[in-house]
């Protein structure tokens, strides 16, 4: 029986990660870049004995694929993309990916500011508490390198809308929403609401057992939540005011 073939567009950290994943799990793995690939991940695709292209796209190769893995900076909107979704080919993020080959329990994190220093906050708390814990998203070691040569129990992930619009079947048992305020809306046609709506993907699978936290300050966040329906159990926070339920301030003199 043929491998299926798994093509990575992109070969920065996540897309790296990602090959060596694939190939583990038994993928015909190759790796295309339109740009010049760094050699620490040229040497790591020699030492795989990956197939690789740089500053190129070979069509004829790609189109062939089974599943792609796109990097987060490739728009759905550039051709090849849109040829490989016509063709019914399935295009999806790094974290799609690896969360199909992990049972680990997941903290995600979005919003448009304040990720990074929440989910290190977050990553450092769970460490100092002696857990089992991986820090991924878009710092250090990508989530599909840790999966396919760690063992975490728990993955602290930092996510941008452009990898939340990769992830279909992907579930955060912990769904951290901070703040939605304009950005990158060139990747949403300048709609508002079509970025709001990639925020809120976030959400996507979760079910009753899982926990969605969330900025009760935040105007954007608060009257989304009114047009949807939300399986998680509902933590909100505050730092204007003290909350009956939730994490709130309380200042005193």
């Amino acid at each position: 029986m043929a491998r299926k073939k798994l093509v990575i567009l992109g070969a920065g950290e996540s897309g790296i990660g990602s090959a060596i994943l694939g190939q583990k799990k038994g993928f015909d793995v190759f790796v295309s870049d339109s740009g010049t690939i760094k050699n620490k991940y040229k040497s790591v695709l020699y030492e795989n004995g990956i197939r690789w292209e740089e500053k190129q796209h070979t069509e004829a190769e790609i189109l062939s694929a089974d599943l792609v893995m796109k990097s987060p900076g490739i728009p759905e909107k550039v051709p090849l993309v849109q040829k490989l979704m016509e063709k019914g080919v399935p295009v999806i993020s790094e974290i799609e990916f690896a969360g199909r080959y992990t049972q680990a329990k997941t903290i995600c994190i979005t919003g448009s500011n304040g990720k990074t220093t929440t989910t290190l906050l977050i990553y450092d708390m769970m460490k100092r508490a002696g857990l089992n814990v991986g820090v991924a998203g878009n710092m250090g070691k990508s989530f599909a390198w840790q999966v396919a040569e760690e063992d975490f129990d728990l993955y602290v992930i930092e996510l941008s809308s452009f990898q939340l619009d990769g992830m279909y079947e992907f579930r955060a048992d912990v769904a951290i929403l901070l703040n939605i305020t304009p950005d990158h809306l060139d990747r949403y046609d300048y709609e508002m609401q079509n970025y709001v709506d990639s925020k809120f993907r976030i959400l996507q699978n979760q079910r009753p057992e899982d926990y969605f936290i969330y900025c009760a300050d935040d105007e954007v966040i608060t009257s989304e939540i009114e047009k949807r329906e939300i399986d998680a159990q509902m933590i909100p926070f505050s730092i204007k005011n003290k909350l009956a339920f939730g994490a709130g301030l309380k200042i005193t003199n």
